[in-house]
């Protein structure tokens, strides 16, 4: 892709919608994708680290306004910069808490969109970690209500019904960006790591009333249901005013130390985020992100709420669908070559055609299949390449029997014609 594209529309007035050209694009990647999502309030920056991991100056919007740029979740898809066979996907999202939308339902459907479709999540907020950086991310105390990772069957099957403890097994890695900060990494006159200046300011108060719940709720989420936290703060990167023009500036024009920092942060996502996966482990392709795009959205529409493990049994229904289809037609494509020898000499000459025609057909089946545990969709498609062989083997019989009939047919006239021969000559001998 030369420039983002928008994946998931957020019209006012309109429900959430894939978009399908961006779906048509991620469709088309069968490489595994590694993708970082960005979340936080509106005018932080966000766009301007997307823009870095892409490895250009423009794509994502910046903007210099008070007014929200992105809208919905945009999407940019780039070669990997460092892992040969991968796909780096990056989504940008709107900004939370944008004054003009007024509806704080959307912003928390798009904040878990942002984590149910990536591998990697990057927080962004200005100036430090506090109490006020802690209730805009209020969002994430809501998960519970607004992503399931098992199917209400499964979850009626098990005595606790409290599946929080399950999002870590399959919730991305965190990564929290401070920007602007202007403090000093330090505790009890000691330095400090940023990592540690994050743990810090996740740890728990000792208590039971309200007020320290209140405090303790979004540290424990976090803490809770991300397996790793990482933390980079950031310098302010020019003056005031030059922030305006953002876009337009060259990296001499920026603080050395932005500039520095913002290099860590691209090489820390390069090597140390990984492909996306699935419960069950299975990693993600392109295609598999555009469907799995689809899937929870639509839950979204409905009025439901995204499930994974009910978002992976429909990719297993589409995904393997479609493998029985490509394998059939790869059955088609390799005895259509081989029909000009029909018919054969003997049915071992055609077993052995349809027997080497069903083993490419199946190499192209397993190559595609996805999650066929009981071998359901292997199973349908011997029954139908089985159907195919009669069909083939029908037509071989009927290519047998028009060739022995022509034979026949040659031999019997060729015999006709002897014998008038023959019966020319005895007229000929008689006559003289």
């Amino acid at each position: 892709m030369e420039e983002p594209m928008c994946l998931i529309g957020n019209k006012e007035g309109e429900d959430l919608i894939v978009n399908q050209e961006a779906l048509q694009i991620l469709l088309k990647i069968t490489q595994p994708v590694v993708v970082v999502a960005i979340v936080g309030k509106y005018r932080t920056g966000k766009s301007y680290l997307m823009n870095k991991l892409a490895g250009a100056r423009n794509g994502f919007a910046l903007g210099s306004t008070v007014q929200s740029k992105t809208k919905g979740i945009w999407m940019w898809c780039v070669p990997h910069p460092t892992k040969q066979g991968n796909t780096l996907v990056l989504l940008d999202t709107e900004g939370l808490g944008d004054v003009e939308k007024g509806d704080s339902k959307n912003d928390a459907w798009i904040f878990s969109l942002a984590i149910l479709l990536s591998s990697t999540l990057v927080y962004n907020s200005m100036g430090t970690i506090d109490q006020q950086a802690m209730d805009n991310l209020h969002y994430v105390t809501e998960l519970t209500e607004l992503i399931k990772v098992k199917s209400d069957e499964a979850q009626a099957t098990e005595e606790d019904d409290d599946e929080s403890g399950e999002f870590k097994r399959f919730f991305p890695s965190f990564i929290w960006c401070v920007r602007d900060f202007t403090l000093k990494l330090e505790k009890n006159g000691s330095p400090i790591t940023e990592d540690q200046y994050l743990l810090d300011a996740l740890e728990l108060k000792k208590g039971v009333g309200k007020k320290v719940q209140d405090y303790n709720l979004p540290r424990q989420c976090i803490r809770h249901y991300f397996h790793s936290h990482k933390c980079f703060v950031f310098d302010r990167p020019a003056s005031t005013l030059a922030l305006q023009r953002l876009e337009e500036l060259q990296e001499s024009e920026l603080e050395p130390k932005f500039v520095e920092k913002a290099a860590e942060f691209c090489s820390c996502i390069y090597g140390k985020s990984n492909a996306k996966t699935l419960v069950g482990g299975y990693t993600v392709t392109g295609r598999l992100l555009g469907n799995l795009a689809v899937s929870y959205t639509e839950a979204i529409r409905s009025g439901s709420i995204p499930c994974m493990e009910n978002a992976v049994i429909a990719l297993a229904q589409i995904e393997n669908s479609r493998a029985m289809q490509e394998a059939l037609t790869k059955y088609e494509e390799e005895m259509s070559k081989q029909i000009a020898k029909f018919p054969t000499e003997t049915q071992e000459e055609f077993l052995s055609i349809h027997q080497e025609c069903e083993k490419e057909a199946t190499q192209v089946f397993m190559g595609l299949s996805f999650k066929d545990e009981n071998g359901q969709y292997q199973k349908q498609l011997i029954d139908e390449l089985a159907e195919k062989k009669s069909k083939y083997s029908l037509y071989n019989e009927e290519e047998s029997a028009k060739k022995c009939k022509a034979i026949l047919q040659k031999r019997y006239n060729g015999e006709i014609h002897n014998s008038l021969r023959a019966k020319n000559v005895l007229v000929c001998l008689f006559c003289s």
